[in-house]
């Protein structure tokens, strides 16, 4: 009979330590992306702070884990200097979740290497339910905003292959940093595949396949998954045009660097870009849509637009949920948000809708006897058909 594995006590901050050691491991892997090792590291460094470094782990119980989550939730944002962009004290609700993931995925880890007798997370209290959904910011554009927008980010990259400053644009902007033609695929690449936008920063140009009949891009997602989707021809051409045209200037601009000769997405020095600014090229797209569709957008709202637009239009959720990278098609199901008119349109269109009608109306006439339509049916189309 094999003798149970021995507990080792050790302290909260040697657990941190070691826990972190392997996170950076998983990172280096690529088991874990960059952004969410950081996450990881803050939340259980403050973790350590809360609860006291030289305390011994399994000490720690669940009512010790409620204790350390209030005192969390109550404590100031750092993140939000401008008190207007919050609506209360200490740190919202979905904060204070993501923090107990954090903890949870640690204490996991705990109980595996024997440094706990039993997780204190199944004792402590249930998270808190998260009231009011997203911010507008990070929720799904209407078709017609999307196609604006879309527009507005065509007609930029246009102008400037003629040769054109654009009618928008700054005057007194040097030409040398004229990226429309990045800007533009970048915006379509979000609007129409949906990627987050890590993995738009995290593209390499031999992520991309370019062939004479597709082209084909390599996404990496999280959790060190893979998938393939094809461009549509539009796409593939403001691709080309990337590539061809204004790539090769920004990369010459540092030859050696390696990581700038490798990635698909350059900055006008000719570095890679991050994500603040994809966040940053979005929100002056935005910024020149019509005041009637015009609102503050993220990159994660464009990937609630494509989940939406899609769905709305009959596409299966399966295949959302594979063109999005996700598991299971529960977290598709977050990711599909309610656009503005659709339900008025439902009832509008509603078969009971015209049955009342006014007193003076006429009375309906009697319906013509036809044979019934065959019911229709979601289009189950790969995700690398998506136009």
């Amino acid at each position: 009979m094999v003798a149970p594995p021995r507990l080792d006590r050790i302290t909260v901050a040697e657990a941190s330590r070691r826990y972190l050691a392997t996170v950076e491991v998983e990172t280096v892997r690529g088991v874990l992306s960059p952004a969410t090792a950081r996450s990881y590291t803050r939340d259980v460094t403050e973790f350590v702070r809360l609860a006291g470094g030289d305390r011994v782990l399994d000490d720690v119980t669940g009512p010790d884990v409620d204790h350390l989550l209030v005192r969390y939730q109550s404590a100031p944002d750092a993140r939000y200097t401008d008190p207007g962009r919050k609506s209360g004290p200490g740190r919202s609700t979905a904060t204070v979740n993501r923090f107990r993931q954090s903890l949870t995925r640690f204490f996991s880890h705990a109980v595996r290497e024997c440094w706990v007798q039993a997780d204190p997370m199944q004792w402590a209290s249930p998270p808190a339910k998260v009231r009011g959904g997203l911010r507008t910011a990070r929720t799904a554009l209407s078709a017609g905003a999307a196609r604006s927008l879309l527009e507005v980010a065509t007609t930029d990259a246009t102008s400037t292959a003629q040769g054109e400053r654009p009618a928008s644009g700054n005057r007194g902007a040097r030409t040398d940093q004229d990226l429309a033609l990045r800007d533009r695929l970048v915006v379509a690449l979000l609007l129409v595949l949906g990627p987050r936008v890590s993995e738009l920063a995290r593209a390499d140009v031999a992520d991309v396949a370019r062939e004479p009949d597709h082209t084909r891009w390599r996404i990496h997602g999280k959790g060190g998954h893979v998938r393939t989707v094809t461009l549509s021809p539009p796409l593939a051409r403001a691709l080309d045009d990337y590539l061809e045209r204004l790539r090769p200037v920004l990369a010459a601009r540092r030859p050696h660097d390696t990581d700038a000769q490798r990635a698909l997405l350059l900055s006008w020095r000719g570095r890679r870009i991050d994500t603040q600014a994809v966040r940053d090229l979005l929100r002056r797209a935005v910024d020149k849509m019509p005041p009637a569709y015009r609102r503050e957008a993220t990159p994660h709202a464009l990937r609630h637009t494509t989940a939406t637009l899609l769905v709305a239009d009959g596409w299966d959720v399966k295949v959302v949920a594979e063109l999005l990278g996700h598991a299971s098609i529960a977290t598709t199901g977050v990711y599909l948000d309610r656009i503005e008119g659709e339900l008025t349109a439902a009832i509008r269109s509603h078969p009971l809708s015209g049955a009342l009608g006014s007193p003076d109306a006429p009375a309906p006439r009697e319906p013509r006897k036809t044979p019934p339509e065959a019911p229709r049916t979601a289009r189950p189309v790969p995700a690398q058909q998506v136009p």
